[in-house]
């Protein structure tokens, strides 16, 4: 088995990188807008995760970018393991902030709209919407890598 589509060094995980880094940034991007953020942890929790999210994604892209245009092999049984703990590390990480931040959002629009106006707290859900599908893709790049993994 030499190469599993979405494992590093392929055209798939480069796009799914790609999409990581744009989805972690739209969801750090909504997030931001809301000036009040900050005084809910689990919506610091969110922006914490993805601003390690975005570097994260960035490099291993750059390392995907680099194997598809050199055509070179990095799969190593040490390289692959750390980008598989790294990404499944992640991953967990992101389903937590997007699970407890859409369940504040929740918490929020089912209260007083003192505590959360509807504008923002669309934005809040937007952010959460965002966090949700980057981990679906965190997920499915890290599972696509540990299938390879054993085959080294």
């Amino acid at each position: 088995m030499d190469s599993v589509p979405g494992s590093v060094g392929t055209c798939a995980s480069f796009a799914l990188r790609l999409g990581q880094i744009i989805l972690s940034s739209a969801s750090l991007f909504f997030m931001s807008l809301g000036v009040g953020f900050y005084s809910y942890t689990a919506f610091c929790f969110l922006v914490t995760v993805m601003g390690l999210i975005i570097p994260w994604s960035f490099t291993l892209a750059l390392l995907d970018a680099y194997t598809i245009l050199v055509k070179c092999s990095i799969h190593q049984s040490g390289i692959l393991l750390v980008i598989v703990v790294g990404d499944l590390v992640l991953s967990i990480l992101t389903l937590a902030a997007a699970s407890s931040s859409a369940s504040i959002v929740d918490l929020l629009l089912r209260a007083d709209e003192t505590f959360c106006p509807q504008r923002l707290c669309s934005r809040y859900q937007i952010s959460a919407t965002m966090a949700f599908l980057s981990w679906l893709l965190s997920v499915a790049s890290s599972l696509f890598n540990l299938w390879l993994l054993p085959a080294l």
